[in-house]
């Protein structure tokens, strides 16, 4: 049992026609949804981006969007799914997702990390998922045993 101060969404949009979305995307970890969104184009085609939550925090609104307030805990991390989940606005408002990693307290002695095993490594292969209003707009994501 620990806090949770930092979490780090690694996500890659994939470098095909149509794969950026003008939607809005949110991360859903330890029983709580945030806000994945920087000044940027965050999901462009082919944008590869870290957003960080908490301790040095690189999102918009970082007080909203803190593990730290109210606090989490690792505990809850195997409570509560882990997913990432489109809301399709906008005129670009599907999204074809390349590769996702979440990390809760990277560079700590455990970090503990999620992914999608069914994404990994599979660039260029077509092993993508769209996200869209029509077809789904969540994927969820397992705990990765390295």
């Amino acid at each position: 049992m620990a806090a949770i101060t930092k979490i780090e969404a690694y996500i890659y949009t994939a470098d095909i026609d149509a794969a950026g979305t003008d939607g809005l995307v949110y991360l859903g970890i330890a029983g709580r949804e945030f806000f994945l969104a920087t000044n940027g184009d965050d999901f462009k085609r082919g944008s590869r981006f870290s957003f960080i939550l908490g301790e040095n925090a690189n999102v918009l609104q970082p007080g909203f969007n803190d593990p730290r307030k109210p606090a989490l805990d690792t505990d809850d991390l195997d409570r509560y799914p882990v997913y990432i989940r489109l809301e399709p606005e906008g005129d670009g408002p599907a999204w074809c997702v390349e590769r996702v990693t979440v990390t809760a307290n990277p560079g700590s002695e455990v970090p503990h990390v999620f992914d999608n095993p069914r994404l990994a490594g599979t660039s260029g292969s077509g092993d993508r998922i769209w996200l869209y209003k029509e077809g789904g707009k969540q994927l969820y994501l397992k705990r990765y045993d390295g």
